[in-house]
């Protein structure tokens, strides 16, 4: 691929949050209440001087937009690297426009800096995130399991065939033998209503120890979980008792971890295979980091599974990043909509998300509706 001539000037930088709603409101997990039912992804828009736009994902602040007005898009942007370190505030918009100036989707882009060949198309397995804990209020685990097994069955008519579960009630919510006896039935449940073939993951969001996952993994042997999420607070000694737990007992869960503050020492335990699936956030560290990331992963043949939740936009952009990791796993899917946001060149079939092969992330932003959300609390900033 032969990168453009980019020399044009970003001549003005919009910034707005844009409101939507998921289908139905999120339960709390293991230690939070509930996350509800409205996202607010905050939305750059740059502008070059001859009109082309990239628009995405962007918490930078005025003045960040303010050192980047006036800047030649091929300074602040490399098609050998991706973003400078300095404008990564902006970097989806930028990986957005670079694609767009290109003529081609972002994954090929990231495919190419990653030394990986191109798709020719991209179909990107992915996971309903949605079951959170939204049986709380409910006495009876049967009718609490069977609550959660709907939801999940919501997410199968959309074409899922990966879900992930919340568990750990019993770190806050539930009294400790109660919760994990809901956790245990909820997991059955869910196993029984999707078949056979889907694939479970639990995320204990630090609710359970050592004990308590084993004992639930033990209790649910026979739901073939693929991966235990968060189990306790990273701990390279007790990941490895559990490790050395399911290896004898062959119960073939992975280990996953990596959302949130993950311990300094995630990589390094990645690299000895304490862990197996790493999952840091989408936006923290970023994609452009996340390439360098999975160029190291692949290379000690650790699972990539970026974690994205109550954003929105990072349903369509994680998925770019499976063109250039080998070991991409899954994109997490947090089904919402936004009516300033147009998603809808990408299609869940099956249980994999249809990556569009168009310029830049695919997405289109309804001018009106942005412009309206960047008068209504937003920020504008024009070069000098």
């Amino acid at each position: 691929m032969t990168s453009p001539v980019a020399s044009q000037r970003i001549v003005r930088i919009e910034w707005a949050r844009l409101e939507g709603q998921r289908p139905r409101p999120a339960g709390g997990n293991a230690r939070l209440g509930a996350h509800g039912q409205v996202v607010r992804p905050p939305i750059a828009r740059l502008t070059l001087d001859d009109g082309t736009t990239g628009f995405g994902f962007s918490r930078a602040t005025r003045e960040q937009a303010q050192a980047l007005a006036g800047r030649r898009f091929d300074e602040v942007f490399s098609y050998q690297r991706g973003p400078g370190e300095a404008w990564l505030a902006f970097e989806y918009p930028l990986w957005d426009l670079a694609g767009r100036l290109a003529g081609v989707p972002v994954y090929a882009l990231a495919a190419t800096i990653n030394g990986r060949p191109v798709p020719a198309s991209l179909r990107v397995p992915c996971y309903d995130t949605s079951l959170y804990f939204d049986d709380l209020h409910l006495a009876d685990d049967v009718a609490a399991a069977a609550r959660i097994a709907a939801e999940a069955m919501e997410g199968y008519a959309r074409g899922h065939r990966a879900f992930k579960l919340k568990v750990g009630r019993g770190a806050r919510h539930l009294p400790l033998e109660e919760g994990t006896r809901r956790d245990i039935a909820v997991v059955r449940a869910v196993r029984e209503s999707v078949g056979p073939d889907a694939r479970l993951m639990l995320d204990a969001n630090n609710g359970y120890n050592l004990n308590l996952a084993k004992r639930v993994l033990a209790e649910t042997a026979g739901c073939r979980v693929f991966w235990l999420e968060e189990a306790f607070h990273e701990d390279a000694e007790l990941y490895r008792d559990l490790r050395a737990w399911l290896d004898r007992e062959r119960l073939g869960v992975l280990i996953a971890d990596g959302e949130g503050q993950a311990s300094p020492s995630l990589m390094a335990w990645a690299s000895e295979h304490v862990i197996d699936v790493v999952q840091y956030d989408i936006f923290s560290p970023g994609f452009t980091r996340w390439l360098e990331i999975g160029r190291q992963l692949d290379a000690w043949g650790v699972r990539a599974a970026p974690h994205h939740y109550g954003g929105l936009y990072g349903n369509y952009v994680s998925p770019h990043l499976a063109g250039a990791i080998e070991r991409y796993t899954f994109a997490e899917w947090d089904e919402a909509s936004t009516p300033a946001l147009d998603t809808s060149a990408y299609r869940i079939e099956e249980g994999k998300v249809a990556v569009p092969n168009l310029p830049g992330f695919g997405l289109a932003l309804d001018d009106t509706l942005f412009r309206r959300a960047v008068a209504d609390g937003g920020y504008e900033v024009s070069a000098p």
